[in-house]
């Protein structure tokens, strides 16, 4: 009580238009950390490595966006493309952590440490300040993930459902980077420990990923898992701990942080209670993305494997029926178009059968799964996968083609006579360039020779003389070519007809090529 009047006293007596004292350095230490960590991220942005690597990251996904994959990306899957947002920005987290690196030995290899003992500063305070130059570089990659992202998402043709912890992973990666750079100079205080610690790190992730075999829990403590080779997943189905993984990412970030601040000094009781929350943080998240697929998701894949009947919507497009995933529902018009041009071109009764289009995936081998589709057995039922545009329009073509001549999938994976021409044909013959798309659809990326075409589910073979009359029919105007098809229908879908016999009725010159004569062979 004393003291309280003491002080009233005093400040009623000190005279007016008198300043006040001026502040204590001490108190203004987190503006200081600040303006240290803005000026040291102003001195990373200036180096030549930094620099480079941050225009090749823009680049490289300025490039991915406005390019694509042959036309894949016209038709992003969103649950895909915020997982291919995280590989990109780990060049540019490899270059920030030997730049941070090098910035904290900066004042060791010049031999100024000493000046620092007379600065209010203490120098796990520098460290912090070392640590959050990152942060800029983090925000900005968070804001080109999300900007690829958003973009992708604004197309007519993009389906699915994104995640904000898979869009946070490429930033969280270049931030650890940073903090890692952090702890290591302040663990080893010599720039030439940066390159055995590297390749230590390299070797030592790839002995335990071979010893582990790929164990579930063991590879999700890399910071990035994107988990690709299968053909897109529906949303529900994904299956990946994102968020726990984002929780662990966070906790590890900080605890990598907390243990330079304390080999730097920081002992107070505020860094020593992070610790323990950025420690237990990480395991939680650890625990939480350590299980494996659950037996609930292994039965949902399942049955939208084998029985896709039962989660899918089915609308009607003209005379043919088209059963999609909840989230490719908008994509049955896109189908029906290619279905429409190609029955348009046959004759028979194939010119007016019912197809039923049904989109297929096999989930059951999970997101790094690529074992082909099997084709259906049920007459007239077309196999439409979870990708479109690109080179998938042309090869659903094909598949709806196969199933037009033959009758069903399986019998068209088996067609290694004449009736490939009219199957070939059949899929291309609309096409502006059809020449060009027939060498994209075959595997040797020829067109000449024997080959096979791409298709959903089983491919197309030809031979030499079947690939010299396709060639010769594809050159020809198509409304010179439908009469002769739609009068021969019969003829041309027979088993029994030969390749040279298709090219008479079809008015083009005979083969010459191997396998003209033969009723049936896959062979040049």
């Amino acid at each position: 009580m004393s003291e309280l009047v003491t002080r009233t006293v005093v400040k009623e007596a000190a005279p007016t238009g008198v300043e006040p004292p001026a502040q204590d350095p001490h108190t203004n230490r987190a503006g200081a950390v600040i303006a240290l960590a803005r000026f040291e991220a102003r001195e990373l942005l200036m180096q030549i490595p930094v620099l480079v690597f941050l225009l090749l990251y823009v680049a490289y996904t300025g490039w991915t966006m406005f390019n694509g994959r042959e036309g894949m990306d016209d038709h992003p899957v969103l649950q895909d493309v915020d997982r291919s947002t995280q590989t990109a920005p780990l060049l540019l987290a490899l270059v920030l952590f030997v730049s941070i690196n090098r910035a904290v030995l900066r004042s060791r290899r010049h031999g100024t440490d000493p000046h620092f003992d007379v600065l209010v500063m203490e120098p796990w305070r520098r460290s912090l300040g070392h640590a959050l130059s990152a942060v800029p570089f983090a925000a900005f990659t968070g804001l080109v993930a999300g900007f690829e992202f958003t973009w992708a998402a604004l197309k007519p043709g993009a389906v699915g459902h994104g995640s904000l912890a898979e869009l946070l992973v490429g930033p969280l990666s270049v931030l650890l980077a940073g903090v890692l750079g952090v702890l290591v100079a302040r663990s080893v205080p010599f720039t030439i420990a940066v390159p055995p610690f590297v390749i230590g790190m390299y070797v030592l992730t790839t002995l335990v990923a071979a010893s582990t075999q790929g164990t579930h829990w063991v590879r999700w403590l890399a910071p990035v898992v994107t988990e690709e080779g299968a053909h897109p997943f529906p949303s529900d189905l994904m299956g990946r701990p994102a968020a726990w993984h984002m929780l662990y990412l966070v906790g590890l970030i900080a605890l990598l942080l907390c243990l330079a601040l304390l080999i730097n000094g920081g002992r107070t009781p505020r860094i020593k209670a992070i610790t323990v929350l950025a420690l237990a943080a990480m395991a939680q998240g650890i625990a939480g993305q350590a299980p494996s697929d659950s037996d609930a998701l292994i039965a949902a894949r399942a049955k939208a494997s084998a029985t896709p009947q039962k989660v899918q919507t089915c609308v009607a497009h003209e005379r043919s029926t088209y059963c999609a995933y909840p989230e490719w529902t908008g994509q049955s018009a896109d189908w029906a178009e290619v279905v429409q041009r190609v029955q348009s071109l046959a004759g028979g009764p194939a010119a007016a059968e019912r197809l039923t289009v049904r989109q297929r995936v096999d989930a059951r081998s999970g997101l790094e799964g690529d074992a082909a589709i099997e084709p259906a057995k049920a007459p007239g039922v077309v196999t439409v996968t979870t990708r479109w545009g690109g080179n998938r329009i042309p090869e659903f073509a094909v598949g709806v083609a196969s199933v037009l001549v033959t009758g069903d999938e399986t019998a068209g994976g088996e067609v290694c006579d004449a009736r490939a021409v009219i199957i070939m044909w059949l899929a291309l013959g609309s096409e502006s360039h059809p020449l060009t798309v027939l060498r994209h659809l075959r595997i040797d990326d020829s067109i000449s020779g024997g080959g096979v075409a791409l298709a959903p589910t089983n491919p197309v073979s030809m031979n030499a003389a079947q690939t010299e009359v396709i060639k010769e029919l594809l050159s020809k105007p198509r409304y010179s070519v439908i009469p002769k098809v739609k009068a021969h229908w019969a003829e041309l879908t027979s088993p029994k007809t030969t390749t040279a016999q298709v090219a008479q009725l079809l008015g083009v010159p005979a083969p010459t090529g191997p396998g003209a004569l033969n009723v049936k062979t896959c062979e040049e």
